[in-house]
């Protein structure tokens, strides 16, 4: 299959394409598949975990890592260790080109076919000049339409490697009798370079960005501000202020444009986007009701946000913010699997699983003077990114704030 793969590619990328090559190279890498099809046993990983108990098997890949996760009985715990180890010490990519067009359709789905996907790429790629961040997680449709299983291979290698890897365990096991199955399922692993480091580092911002899209759709706003990576002292603080913008009926953001000015049916602000390992966004979101458009949204957003920088936060609103960000922080454990990938990813892009653990005193220390100070030193307009969709679809007038919907007749 890879031999016919790369004839194909070398026909499709020659200075001077030959349609006919093409084609008949084409066919050859689909009989190739078609060959190989006959070998595969479909889903027979995931058939031997439903015969042990095993449930909620699936992977995802973030900006920051790839996670690979499924629930066992505890008795079957020497059987998880053989097949998760097994996936790396000896892996197959079957069906590889199959899988890869269904990577393609889920980019045309979330990305392509909707205006706010298509929104949020040019936002990132706006916002990020140099760093990976810029570049989609999915990737770009010209890439899924042209990297190889060997490709896939040489990056596996590369980064699917013992020293690369984060392994958290959570449930009815006894350290004392699994940690010698993890050494001898996973200490088959080959030992392996490191992975080369990011070298590449997001310059300064120094000028305002924006970018607009002109589509028959809902409009939509986003507002993107660098702040530092989780490693950062002031990480904490950014937590308590995405928490005070934006969490529930509560926060400012809602009050000021959804509840009071009703001029948004939804508005808020998160921190650590698209990740949080290297330095990120601070982002803000606001969709218009009808009759505003979204560019209406910014004055009322920043309005919000001058408040941070110029007024103390009341000591009972920091108080309440506080218990929400930790409350928030606890739910997010109170299961083994939320357990257990909150500890791989605070031990892989902390360093340190305990540094989850710390969190909570962190927020406790956050004073109104930080809150003052980090906003001041980041919400700037140098260091915004605007990103909105502007409708060209004729829409109603916008009803004064305050305004009782008309009653009677068809709603």
């Amino acid at each position: 299959v890879e031999t016919a793969y790369a004839a194909y590619e070398s026909a499709r990328g020659a200075v001077r394409p030959d349609d006919a090559k093409i084609e008949a190279a084409r066919k050859a890498w689909e009989a190739a598949m078609t060959e190989a099809d006959q070998y595969v046993t479909n889903d027979e990983f995931s058939q031997v975990v439903d015969r042990a108990g095993g449930v909620g098997m699936n992977a995802f890949t973030a900006s920051d890592m790839t996670a690979y996760h499924f629930s066992m009985p505890s008795n079957r715990f020497e059987l998880w260790a053989y097949l998760e180890s097994e996936r790396f010490l000896d892996p197959v990519f079957r069906e590889f080109y199959k899988e890869r067009d269904v990577v393609q359709e889920e980019r045309r789905f979330r990305t392509e076919s909707t205006p706010t996907g298509r929104l949020f790429e040019q936002f990132l790629s706006t916002a990020f000049i140099a760093h990976p961040y810029g570049v989609p997680t999915i990737g770009w449709m010209s890439d899924l339409q042209s990297f190889s299983a060997t490709d896939a291979e040489k990056f596996f290698k590369t980064y699917y490697v013992p020293n690369n890897m984060v392994i958290a365990i959570v449930g009815d096991v006894d350290p004392k009798t699994a940690w010698p199955i993890v050494e001898r399922y996973f200490g088959r692993l080959p030992k392996a370079p490191a992975p080369p480091a990011l070298r590449t580092v997001e310059p300064r911002q120094n000028a305002e960005r924006t970018v607009v899209m002109r589509e028959a759709a809902q409009p939509f706003y986003f507002e993107g501000y660098h702040r530092p990576a989780v490693s950062h002292a002031d990480d904490a603080t950014y937590n308590v202020i995405s928490m005070l913008l934006s969490s529930g009926r509560t926060s400012r953001l809602y009050r000021s444009l959804v509840r009071d000015k009703k001029i948004a049916v939804q508005a808020s602000g998160f921190s650590g986007f698209p990740g949080d390992k290297y330095p990120n966004l601070f982002t803000l979101i606001a969709v218009p009701t009808p009759g505003n458009t979204a560019a209406s949204m910014a004055d009322p957003i920043r309005a919000e946000i001058e408040r941070l920088k110029n007024e103390d936060i009341p000591a009972d609103e920091l108080n309440s913010v506080k218990t929400r960000v930790k409350a928030n922080l606890l739910r997010q454990l109170d299961s083994n699997s939320g357990l257990a990938l909150q500890l791989a990813e605070a031990h892989l892009i902390r360093g340190d699983w305990r540094a989850l653990f710390r969190e909570v005193e962190n927020i406790d220390r956050v004073t109104p003077a930080d809150i003052r100070r980090v906003a001041a030193a980041t919400f700037t307009p140098n260091n915004r990114t605007v990103a909105m969709i502007e409708s060209t679809r004729s829409a109603p007038a916008a009803r004064p704030a305050g305004a009782a919907p008309a009653q009677g007749g068809a709603q």
